[in-house]
């Protein structure tokens, strides 16, 4: 298992959730856990939003603190080198949309060390619903940020009006991506208002913490 994460994707690829709900997972068998808020694009849904329900369950958060919180600025703190670089704790990077948000990755590289990233993407949003489209903004992302994608994740949704049908859409579409840029999909990201598990890949399941699907 590695020391840190990155989850990077489109907008509205439900990243955020997806590394919400990671940091959450991970906190279950670990005892120090970070999850840093690197979406300096997104005014819609950041971890920042919810940092004291994530403090509650135990996660220490990683965002601009003070005045500074809802400023929507590049800013990285210093702290998330820190939780990266210190040995005791996994790390999980929250990073922002698109092309502009994705260059925090890059600014962070020398310090991820021992890291696992992963691109997640929603085929029912713009950009992202046909094989070229999600391969055009892999190559994007995967430049600016300047690091190896080891991972996709199928996080395909309507938020809470998502179907199975939907899901498996996303499979499908995500293994032709796959097979062609010859990077793994990890899981299907499942929302816990489905009961339904028989996907292709691994399930991964999640507690939505948004109304609406806008990351």
């Amino acid at each position: 298992m590695a020391k840190n994460y990155a989850f990077i994707g489109l907008f509205g690829s439900g990243k955020t959730e997806v590394a919400i709900n990671w940091a959450l997972k991970l906190k279950e068998e670990n005892e120090k856990v970070a999850i840093i808020d690197g979406d300096i694009i997104s005014p819609y849904f950041r971890t920042r939003d919810i940092a004291e329900v994530l403090e509650k369950a135990g996660l220490v958060t990683v965002y601009p603190k003070g005045a500074l919180r809802n400023a929507d600025l590049p800013i990285i703190t210093g702290a998330a080198i820190g939780y990266l670089l210190n040995p005791e704790f996994k790390a999980v990077v929250d990073v922002g949309g698109e092309e502009n948000g994705v260059v925090v990755l890059g600014y962070l590289k020398p310090y991820l060390g021992d890291a696992e990233i992963s691109m997640v993407v929603n085929i029912a949003r713009p950009f992202s619903s046909t094989v070229d489209g999600i391969i055009t903004a892999y190559e994007q992302l995967r430049r600016i940020a300047r690091v190896k994608v080891d991972y996709l994740i199928n996080n395909a949704n309507l938020s809470y009006e998502t179907t199975p049908d939907i899901i498996r859409k996303g499979e499908e579409i995500l293994s032709k991506v796959s097979e062609i840029i010859e990077v793994p999909v990890k899981w299907t990201v499942v929302p816990d208002f489905i009961k339904e598990d028989d996907f292709k890949y691994p399930v991964f399941r999640i507690h939505r913490f948004m109304k609406m699907e806008m990351i």
